[in-house]
């Protein structure tokens, strides 16, 4: 496996991913961008990437906050969220860099394209399809759920999976309820998984030690939104 830090850019916003591929393969392979949490890019989302390079994808950890920066505490970070979610047409451009990078790897097929992402970064990876980019699949774990904007009907064309903790006080189920809505209304290819006994941010082995209230790694949630996403993909990408 390869890695490395490569450079790409959102109007003046300059970004730092982390690229992982398996260079012996010799073919083109499935790319999938990482959106990782609202941290920014840190450890998970690297490893996440490099775990998706083992399975034989080409996998790009983005950057959201510019900088390749990384908050160690949510006060700290809230202000670049919030602008982001208050400007969705910079935030999807922001997405779609991640996704240009992608695009331009002489490694990737261009014609199996995917995006995951964790809490901020699932409701990354949900918005890129709903701008209507070419992606097969998507996968989002515990992500904050926003509805879709008015011109975004019909617009996603990739199958989506939400991995959703069933006690999860961040995101509500109301908004869980408009999101699923959305997707029956449209007949996206749609599941939603959702694991009991289980708060947000449950992919994240460091999310307790942040004492974030309503936020605490789950290992058993994580090992089966995991495996789900794995079989996703499988359908989506049809590895050998």
């Amino acid at each position: 496996m390869k890695t490395q830090s490569i450079e790409y850019a959102s109007g003046p916003t300059r970004l730092v991913g982390h690229l992982a591929w398996d260079a012996d393969t010799g073919t083109r392979r499935p790319g999938v961008i990482v959106f990782p949490e609202a941290f920014g890019l840190n450890a998970h989302a690297r490893e996440r990437a490099e775990r998706l390079a083992r399975l034989g994808y080409v996998a790009l950890a983005a950057d959201l906050l510019g900088d390749g920066r990384v908050f160690d505490d949510l006060p700290s970070v809230v202000p670049s969220i919030k602008a982001l979610y208050a400007d969705r047409t910079a935030w999807r451009a922001r997405a779609q860099a991640a996704l240009d990078v992608l695009l331009a790897r002489p490694e990737v097929d261009r014609e199996r394209l995917g995006a995951i992402g964790f809490c901020f970064g699932g409701s990354t990876a949900l918005e890129l399809a709903r701008s209507g980019a070419p992606l097969s699949a998507v996968a989002t774990f515990h992500a904050g759920l926003l509805p879709r904007l008015p011109e975004d009907a019909g617009r996603i064309r990739s199958c989506v999976l939400i991995c959703h903790g069933d006690d999860d006080p961040v995101v509500n189920q109301d908004a869980l309820a408009t999101v699923v809505d959305e997707l029956r209304h449209d007949r996206v290819d749609w599941q939603l998984a959702r694991y009991g006994d289980t708060v947000h941010s449950f992919t994240d082995p460091q999310a307790d030690a942040r004492n974030n209230p309503g936020f605490a790694y789950n290992a058993l949630a994580d090992r089966r939104s995991w495996a789900a996403m794995r079989q996703l993909f499988d359908e989506a990408f049809a590895l050998p």
